[in-house]
């Protein structure tokens, strides 16, 4: 069955464009001619060499064919990619060729250039979730709706509350993939340049390495990595951190778009959400799509945590392991950033039905500032009861919460009409929740 009807779905269009066979072979391309051109600054390769070999490579077709099969006898694409761009070159040039270089070096490398572009891209997508999340939070600052607990209604919150939880969770998965470095990859067979160091100086190869780093636009590692896989763990769980922060909002705008809640709805358009045999289904199409890539990266994650410990100089099934899901956790990310900002951008809200639900118990939602109400003058075992007992008759009888108090033989004349109207107001008892959305709008632009 055809990738494109079972993963795709899930993937950023414009990634899945920009980062493919071909994208593979052109990175370890840049990557071998970036070498050749640090090489030959430094003398090791003859002036206007690697010009020519720029020349040569960047006009020669590599058959991405042979290389997939290649990859069946070598372990990896940099092995065949290696024997086509030396055969393709002038036997003059061939020897100065992926000089000092092992396959792992072109492989760790040309992912981290594969990358690079999609870091970018995702942190433009996470910026578009801030704004969007910034300008909900203003417009619902004074927007009271139910808080809720283990699935059921708890105390009043504001939706500009829980918009800025969402807002927090994406800006912090933002800044800590901004914080996660690409490292270029130089260390030759085993990790310590062999060969190419002189009398009187060992450090050519690490030369080579920051020089190269530099040129590629990726970051110079401390040393070669090869089996020290920090930099992937970093990178896959960044990526798994920014999708779980995606899958909480997915999570929470599906929770309340459910017939019976109804606060929020996903954005409208031509088809969106319709179901095939239902027509009055509007599906929280956006959501599912999210959570469903989040999941995905979860389990490459998994992959990626297990391949962290590899063996002495080169890992054995590891680091090869790697390679997929580190790529396809990017693009998955991508894919659910770019329906997470739509679903910001246009997220209907429904006040009406965030009043209706506070309702929906008869105002029992404020039993607990009722009760702190009444304790001082009925004790705390009793005015539990005396608000609980309110709060149920004001639910089966459809009466306001204050009048069921007012009315209760254990409250009258105990306290006046405007202490329990206050008292049983949600708008009244907020907490800290504006405070935290201007703490948060703050911090959220602090960087």
């Amino acid at each position: 069955m055809p990738a494109s009807l079972l993963q795709h779905p899930f993937m950023s269009r414009l990634a899945l464009d920009e980062c493919h066979t071909e994208a593979l072979v052109q990175a370890m391309l840049m990557f071998e001619l970036a070498l050749a051109e640090v090489q030959e600054t430094s003398g090791a390769v003859p002036a206007g060499e690697s010009r020519r070999m720029r020349h040569c490579l960047e006009a020669h077709d590599f058959d991405r064919e042979v290389i997939a099969e290649g990859v069946m006898s070598g372990g990896n694409a940099a092995i065949p990619f290696v024997k086509q761009g030396r055969a393709a070159l002038p036997d003059s040039l061939k020897h100065y060729f992926h000089q000092g270089a092992t396959s792992q070096d072109v492989m760790d490398s040309a992912l981290m250039l594969l990358l690079k572009p999609r870091l970018t891209a995702l942190d433009t997508l996470l910026n578009r979730c801030r704004s969007a999340a910034v300008t909900l939070m203003e417009e619902h600052a004074e927007t009271v709706m139910v808080g809720r607990t283990l699935m059921q209604q708890a105390l009043p919150v504001t939706f500009g509350v829980r918009v800025a939880h969402w807002a927090v969770g994406l800006e912090q998965a933002r800044r800590r993939l901004a914080d996660t470095d690409l490292p270029v990859q130089f260390g030759g067979a085993v990790g310590v340049h062999s060969g190419l160091d002189e009398p009187g100086r060992d450090t050519r190869g690490l030369d080579w390495m920051d020089a190269l780093a530099e040129r590629l636009g990726l970051d110079a590692p401390v040393l070669p990595w090869h089996t020290d896989r920090q930099p992937v763990h970093a990178l896959g769980t960044a990526l798994d951190a920014a999708a779980g922060a995606a899958e909480k909002l997915a999570l929470d705008v599906s929770l309340l778009t459910q017939t019976e809640v109804g606060e929020v709805a996903e954005p409208s358009a031509p088809g969106m959400g319709e179901s095939s045999s239902m027509p009055h289904k509007r599906n929280p199409v956006r959501c599912a799509l999210i959570r469903g890539a989040a999941r995905k990266v979860h389990g490459h994650t998994t992959v990626l945590l297990n391949a962290a410990a590899q063996p002495l100089e080169r890992g054995l099934g590891e680091w090869h392991a790697e390679w997929s899901p580190l790529i396809e956790s990017a693009l998955l990310l991508e894919g659910a950033l770019e329906q997470a900002a739509v679903l910001l951008e246009g997220l209907e809200v429904h006040p009406e039905a965030m009043q209706r639900n506070l309702a929906a118990t008869g105002g029992g939602i404020m039993a607990e500032p009722v009760t702190k109400l009444l304790t001082p003058a009925l004790g705390a075992d009793a005015a539990k009861r005396v608000s609980a007992e309110a709060a149920e008759t004001a639910r089966l009888q459809g009466t306001a919460y204050a009048d069921a108090l007012g009315l209760h033989p254990e409250v009258q004349g105990r306290l006046d009409a405007d202490m329990l109207a206050r008292a049983t107001d949600p708008a009244l008892y907020l907490g800290s929740s504006r405070g935290q959305i201007q703490r948060v709008k703050s911090w959220l632009y602090s960087r």
